[in-house]
């Protein structure tokens, strides 16, 4: 178990809590400003060695790294679940099995997926030119981390920064601390040099600090709200971020699914993590003939759920680190509260909650409603917690309607036995993921792109579009002929006019043919130039 840290001169301390117990896990010091700008100048020191390093190089710290999470499995599955809440079950799958994977997919990968690119100039080959383009480390990345997967959300982007030859200075949620510096631990543990990376804990000062701080990029997973005035902060600095922000993801399950599939992918999309995932199922839209038979699956699968004992269930489960614990608690009482107020409103507006409905200690149960529309919070707003309310529809446009009737846009998922018919639905709906009978887990594999569109954010990560937000393109363009004066340089004559007409007309319109009509006027002004 993570040890208490040592805290600042200041004698400021953030105290980690279990949310199921309350009990003490451990303390970490809030970083002053000042203390920030420092470690943000030590990576900076690091950064440069590092980068000179090839990518197997790197990737041999990297695979080291994972060798001693791999050792220490139980231990970190154990440290997660006691700042969290979440079962140790669902750590060990959603937050280590994920970035275990992600850890060998970049450590090998990233030199291919960084490799030059050549880049097509046109017709202006025929002039002896080509581009190439390649891909330079940024510097130092400022991430500010969130506290529903405090070990997988910060580790993929550490992971991916130091692969791209950055150094990093992480920023973890204040309810998370002891995950973020055991992160610093396993890799300081497999050798990489002091400087590279910071894990610098604290509040939403801290935050601010490292936005502020010249880093040469921001990554910030966390409320729309913050995500804001992040990107203003930044802005001010005109220090580029990548936003991963929040979700309203529909879910739509067409007239031809599989109804006890789609109702078991349905309850664990929005129930696992507590429906703590920004990629939760938080709306679903099911076919009106289907409805009646998918919501009694829905509600027979949430009924066999196994809540962990919060506090007031006599005889339940003990504590999220039994195996048989399906729902642990929620990690943030602030997020618990706004899950209380959704489903109050909800259901003072005339909304059922067939099974669930209230709060549970320190959680909240696993909750479906019906009888909901557009006008509730709890279609509207993200919900962030164990709540599936489900409407019915008539048409696949209605369907598509409902789904892109929301100001976020971060994933959604179609349920049907037609996949064609599913793919055109899908691309229909304004999400940056769109999953065709799956729900919630793709932000897991490290091969392909997240991110969102609308409210939900921009840029992206995972993927090599990931990887390219943590790296600066450089085009490099070379002149082969270069003995030869460009005919288009001083001084211009009226032949050198009609030759550049001549570009506009026949050049520029990307025929080799068209483009070949020009070369006695090119062979003119070239010999014109020769002098």
């Amino acid at each position: 178990m993570a040890q208490s840290i040592p805290a600042k001169s200041t004698g400021a301390e953030l105290i980690s809590r279990d949310p199921v117990s309350g009990e003490e896990i451990g303390r970490a010091p809030i970083v002053m400003p000042e203390d920030v700008a420092r470690a943000v100048g030590r990576a900076r020191e690091a950064q440069s060695e590092w980068a000179i390093l090839t990518f197997r190089e790197r990737g041999r710290l990297i695979m080291k790294a994972r060798k001693i999470i791999l050792g220490e499995l139980e231990e970190i599955a154990s440290l997660i679940s006691r700042e969290t809440g979440k079962p140790v079950s669902e750590a060990v799958a959603m937050e280590l099995a994920t970035t275990l994977d992600l850890m060998q997919y970049f450590a090998r990968k990233t030199a291919s997926l960084l490799r030059p690119r050549r880049v097509s100039v046109g017709l202006y080959w025929s002039m002896g030119r080509s581009s190439y383009e390649i891909y330079k480390p940024l510097g130092v990345v400022g991430i500010i981390s969130p506290w529903n997967f405090p070990w997988a959300t910060p580790l993929d982007e550490v992971v991916m920064a130091l692969m791209a030859g950055n150094a990093v200075v992480l920023k973890p949620s204040e309810l998370t601390p002891l995950t973020g510096l055991k992160i610093k631990d396993v890799f300081d543990r497999a050798g990489l040099a002091d400087g590279l990376l910071q894990v610098v804990t604290g509040d939403g000062s801290t935050g601010a600090a490292l936005v502020g701080s010249g880093v040469d990029k921001i990554m910030f997973i966390g409320s729309v709200a913050t995500g804001k005035r992040v990107a203003e902060a930044a802005a001010s600095y005109l220090t580029p971020v990548v936003l991963e922000l929040g979700g309203k993801d529909p879910m739509i399950v067409l007239d031809d699914a599989n109804v006890k599939n789609a109702a078991r992918g349905a309850v664990w999309g929005a129930f696992a993590n507590s429906g703590q995932a920004c990629a939760s199922v938080e709306r679903c839209y099911v076919h009106e003939s289907i409805a009646d038979q998918f919501i009694k699956e829905v509600v027979a699968e949430t009924k066999s759920l196994r809540q962990a004992n919060l506090g007031s269930e006599p005889g339940a489960v003990a504590d999220p680190a039994e195996e048989s614990i399906d729902i642990g608690s929620m990690t943030s009482e602030h997020q618990l509260r706004t899950v209380e107020r959704h489903v109050h409103e909800a259901t003072t507006r005339g909304a059922i909650a067939l099974t669930g409905g209230e709060r549970v200690g320190p959680g909240f149960k696993p909750t479906v409603l019906t009888n909901v529309n557009h006008e509730m919070d709890v279609m509207r707003e993200e919900t962030f917690g164990p709540v599936l309310p489900i409407m019915t529809f008539k048409t696949d446009d209605d369907a598509v309607h409902l789904a892109n009737d929301s100001v976020y846009g971060l994933a959604a998922s179609v349920w049907t036995s037609n996949l064609s018919r599913g793919k055109r639905i899908a691309e229909r709906i304004d999400a940056g993921t769109v999953m065709i009978n799956e729900a919630l887990y793709t932000h897991g594999i490290a091969q392909t792109p997240w991110g969102g569109v609308k409210q939900s954010g921009f840029g992206r990560t995972h993927g090599r579009a990931g990887l390219l937000e943590l790296v600066n393109p450089q085009h490099i363009h070379v002149n082969h002929l270069w003995f030869i004066p460009d005919l288009w340089w001083f001084n211009y004559t009226p032949p050198a006019g009609q030759l550049f007409r001549g570009f506009a007309r026949r050049f520029a319109s990307g025929s080799i043919l068209q483009a070949s009509l020009l070369l006695p006027q090119m062979i003119r002004r070239w010999l014109e130039r020769r002098d």
